[in-house]
């Protein structure tokens, strides 16, 4: 055990740690501890927006794979998730959207109290330095900087006309009034390079004295007196070494890690627990709810010039000294929010379109200049689990997200794919394509099932498997012990509709609020 402990230790330097670690060492009376499993944030690539993909399968990425999936035809799927200072802020694809409206609500009228949207909308706003400036939907002053694309590609242009012309009305602000139309993504960027949450909150706090932060610290388990939680094991250096917290233990380990750490402590199923030799300390429904944005994504061969040869000496120059140009791009620079039949009261599709052959799950190199554009399904009803493959703490989890594996899921993929080649097809959008790269075979519901089952791919959105409700109160507690909270992904009852980072800093800020508040009602 250290002989210097901490009031709080924070668990993962990721897009929530990072926002924990500087909102509550802002107190000077706070002693705080971070601690980060991966290396520093110190890789070019990292703050070179067009560059994420090159962090895949690094020592910046956990690397996991899923367990054969039974609705892909037992294809595995490849999880990238950061393993670095900003976690996956620090290789994301930056875009910043924070959700529709009923998400939240429906969040708090299922019971999680204080999670409306009416409640959770000052947090994006205290997070937010939004390029235009304040105004009803956005804020100036946070640390977060919200900017517009810099990258202009003429075939992100010409793929917002097709969906237009396919009837797709235009939005300026996904974050506006309105979710619905296409446009262009607001990104997490500032001056033209990635602004993560370690770029934004942590930097700026690490000279804080009461603030300790650790890389290369992998936690193996918590540590408890009683019913209390106490502090952490972490290995470090090839040696376990304890550290203590005199008033809580907060988790921010991203939806496939807090649970994993959870179970290693005995929180968990306590039958599964039993069978790996693990006492239970509390039988909760611990990775299970597990939920993601599965991705159906078309390709196509052009003439146009793609992002494949962007990174001329020209492109370089125009990044350093102005912070624009092809580099910038964060990939997905257009998108929007569909719905793909009638009734429906919020979208159940979100698009992404990319200037560049994004092929084997972002693993593989272009080998042409082309154009990607998918799908996501926002509205799943699959779920999956995460499970521990042993007791030892360096075995990755068991990671099982059963894609398409309800009627509904697979009805919605087949319509999305319908969307997409309509919109393929298009005057604007059929000047710019000279060969067909990865499409389904035909239009019929059997071979663009077919074609889902084979291509689709995570949009790297886990979320749900420490939720509120079964795992954690809505003050994000671990129901059955004490001094222990989750604070990421995972505490979400259900998936927002929309990429998940901007809700991610938006759950830790209102959680170091909590904490906080919590605190100061116990002095």
């Amino acid at each position: 055990m250290h002989e210097a402990s901490h009031d709080y230790i924070v668990v993962g330097a990721g897009s929530a740690g990072c926002v924990l670690a500087a909102r509550l060492s802002a107190d000077p009376g706070v002693r705080v501890l971070l601690l980060e499993a991966g290396p520093p944030d110190d890789a070019p690539e990292i703050r070179i927006p067009v560059a994420f993909g090159r962090l895949f399968r690094t020592k910046y990425d956990w690397d996991y794979t899923s367990e054969p999936e039974p609705g892909l035809d037992d294809r595995r799927r490849y999880l990238p998730r950061g393993r670095t200072l900003g976690g996956s802020s620090s290789m994301n694809a930056m875009i910043y959207i924070r959700g529709n409206h009923r998400d939240y609500d429906a969040w708090s009228d299922a019971g999680a109290k204080g999670w409306s949207w009416d409640e959770v909308f000052p947090y994006f706003l205290r997070a937010e330095d939004h390029h235009a400036g304040p105004s009803d939907w956005h804020a100036t002053g946070g640390p977060l900087t919200v900017s517009e694309g810099r990258s202009r590609s003429p075939l992100m242009a010409a793929y917002l006309e097709a969906a237009q012309e396919a009837g797709h009305p235009f939005n300026p602000d996904f974050n506006g009034p309105e979710q619905d139309g296409v446009g262009p993504y607001e990104l997490t960027q500032r001056n033209g390079l990635r602004c993560s949450t370690a770029e934004a909150y942590l930097r700026p706090a690490l000279e804080r004295p009461n603030l300790t932060v650790l890389t290369g610290a992998h936690c193996t388990r918590l540590l408890f007196s009683g019913e209390r939680a106490v502090g952490v094991e972490a290995e470090r250096h090839g040696v376990l070494e304890e550290w203590h917290a005199d008033r809580e233990v907060v988790l921010a380990a991203g939806a496939y890690n807090s649970p994993q750490l959870l179970m290693l402590s005995g929180i968990g199923n306590a039958d599964e627990l039993r069978a790996l030799g693990i006492t239970p300390r509390a039988d909760l429904p611990v990775g299970e709810n597990l939920q993601d944005h599965p991705h159906l994504p078309l390709v196509h061969f052009t003439d146009t010039p793609s992002l494949w040869t962007a990174e001329t000496p020209e492109n370089i120059a125009l990044l350093e000294s102005e912070g624009r140009g092809p580099l910038t791009s964060n990939g997905g620079e257009v998108g929007g929010f569909l719905r793909t039949r009638d009734g429906l009261d919020a979208p159940d599709i979100q698009l992404h379109a990319l200037p560049v052959q994004f092929h084997e799950e972002g693993l593989g190199r272009p080998t042409g200049h082309a154009f990607h554009h998918g799908a996501v399904l926002l509205d799943t009803t699959s779920r999956g689990t995460v499970s521990l493959r042993s007791a030892m703490p360096s075995a990755k989890p068991r990671i099982l997200h059963r894609y398409l594996s309800t009627e509904e899921d697979r009805a919605a993929a087949v319509r999305a794919l319908r969307v997409l080649l309509d919109i393929a097809g298009r005057p604007a959008l059929r000047a710019h394509r000279r060969a067909d790269d990865r499409v389904p075979a035909s239009d019929s519901d059997h071979d663009l099932l077919a074609f889902a089952r084979r291509e689709l791919h995570t949009l790297y959105h886990p979320a749900g498997t420490c939720a509120m409700g079964p795992v954690v109160d809505s003050a994000l507690r671990v129901h059955g012990v004490s001094g222990l909270r989750v604070a990421d992904a995972s505490v979400m009852p259900t998936l927002v509709r929309g990429n998940t980072n901007a809700p991610t800093i938006m759950i830790a800020e209102k959680a170091a609020d909590l904490i906080l508040d919590d605190s100061r009602s116990t002095a």
